[in-house]
Order: structure tokens, then sequence, then C-alpha cells
């Protein structure tokens, strides 16, 4: 890793920056998903300028109003280099105004492959730097939380595929190993040990899962009932237009509901450019009165 981010090696960790947003401003992270009917919906071209625009007006309409945007990568990667200027301005402009950026690429790989994935994409003073990021841990989870250690201790998180909220998923990661856990808990497990490790402390660690809003996640093997508060923060996707509702995040995920971000994406985008500021407060206010409730 290089001298920048070495340098910042007394930053707040990944866990107590999500505590403090979350007692800030929410646990709301609105995805930014330039598919081309919304772009169409917008009125903005279906190009990298169109991306561009619709991404920096989801900025402007959450600061201040949600925990964090989420820029899936495809529909900015679709566009090439004039995409990824785009990407690199909208999250620029995202962390400028105080959001926590979480960019949903997905990556996995092995050896140092995952270690150049986490420098583009965490690396203080990188093009693309974010402040967590999806990854895939089905090559093994160790894979991509080997090298994790001095991006957590510059403030950084991933968030790796565990239990996904699309019907698709299920019959692989609910699939049992050899010794009688499915593929979803062995990730899970090797999360739990890593943020735990990582945690410095704080309630929560900087490897965090990405676990589906879905009523089932006891046949991936996950016990959302086991007692104690789950040091593994989760990106819960599958609300609004996937079906999940956010009134029944806590019966969802149980124990790792009080460090879940609740993802949004097409069912705050469908508002359009003219509503997207009052859906993003909206569904944020939702979820700060369903957290005092449980409090």
């Amino acid at each position: 890793m290089s001298a920048g981010a070495a340098g910042s090696a007394a930053a707040p960790g990944f866990g107590a920056r999500l505590e403090a947003g979350f007692a800030a401003v929410g646990r709301l992270c609105v995805g930014i998903d330039p598919h081309a009917y919304l772009l169409a919906d917008w009125g903005l071209p279906d190009d990298a300028s169109g991306a561009r625009e619709l991404g920096l007006r989801v900025v402007d309409a959450a600061a201040g109003a949600a925990l964090a945007v989420k820029p899936q990568l495809a529909f900015f990667e679709r566009f090439g280099s004039a995409g990824y200027a785009a990407l690199e301005e909208v999250i620029g402009r995202a962390r400028a105004a105080g959001l926590l950026v979480i960019a949903d690429a997905k990556r996995g790989d092995i050896g140092t492959s995952v270690e150049a994935y986490l420098r583009a994409w965490l690396e203080p003073g990188s093009p693309l730097e974010s402040d967590a990021v999806t990854l895939s841990g089905f090559q093994g989870p160790e894979t991509v939380l080997g090298p994790l250690e001095p991006f957590a201790a510059a403030g950084k998180g991933v968030f790796v595929l565990v239990a996904m909220s699309n019907p698709e998923a299920a019959p692989i990661q609910s699939a049992r190993l050899a010794g009688g856990e499915t593929v979803a808990a062995r990730v899970l497990a090797a999360l739990e040990a890593r943020s735990a490790q990582l945690a410095g402390g704080q309630l929560l660690g900087p490897a965090g899962a990405v676990i589906g809003a879905r009523p089932d996640l006891d046949a991936f093997g996950i016990d959302v009932a086991a007692a104690g508060r789950s040091a593994v923060p989760v990106l819960a996707p599958g609300f609004g237009h996937q079906g999940a509702r956010v009134e029944d995040l806590g019966a969802l995920l149980g124990r790792y509901a009080a460090g879940a971000i609740v993802t949004e994406s097409r069912s705050i985008l469908a508002a359009g450019p003219g509503g997207v500021a009052a859906a993003i407060r909206e569904r944020n206010a939702v979820l700060g009165r369903l957290t005092e409730a449980r409090g």
C-alpha cells in the first residue's frame, strides 16, 4: 500500500464511521444505477454524459439526507473511458458532500489481483477512492480478506457477497459443503472472524456482508435469531423495487439489523429528477422512525 494510505493510519475505523453516520443521518444508501430506461425517464441521453448528470443529481439530493450512495459500476463501465471519467466525478462530489461511497464493483480474484482491486477503490488518493467496495469471495473468502488490514487502518471497508436477494442465488449460496455448513455460512464465518480481528474495539468491523432482505435466510445457514450483536456490517439490498419492506428490517436481519445499511435504487430513482430528493427524505425518515422504535 502506498505512503498516502499509510499516512491515514490514524483514521477512524470503518465501523466507527458507520456508527457515527447511523446516529447523524440514518442508514439509507441510495443506489446510483443509470439504466437506459431511467436515463430516458429523466430526459437524459443514454451515454456517459447522461450517467454523469443522473449521478450528480442523485448525489446532490442525497447530501445531508442519506448515509451513503452506491454507484453500480456496470452502468458506467458500459460507456468505456468516458463512463469512468463520469464515475470519478460522481464519487468525488459524493465524498466531498460527506456521503459514504460504496463502489458496487463485485470484484473477486486471488493474490496480488485482489490487492490491486483494493488499491483502485480504497486507497487514499486513488482517482476512484471510495469508502467501501463490494467483493465476491466465492473463490475462498480469505482471498479477498487477506489484503484488507492496511485499508482498514485507513478507515475503509468491504462488503462481501454472502446471501443475495435474487432467487437465482439460492441454490448455490445455500448449498452444503462437506462439513455440513452452507456456502453462505462459510463466507459469513470468515467475515465474522476478520471483522472481530480488525474492529479495534468498535462494535462493527471493516469486513461486511451483502445479505439480501429475504425471509428464508435460515435456508442459507444464517441464524439471524442468535444471541448478541454481530460485528459484521451488512449491506442489505432487496428493499423497495425488489419487494422487501423497510418496516420488516428487524425481523428479516435479526442480530445483523443494528449494523445494516438499507440500500434502495430503482424505487427511489423512479421518482425522477423532480422527486428524487423528496423520495430520499421520505425513505430515510421511515428508517429513522423504525430505528427509534427499536431503541
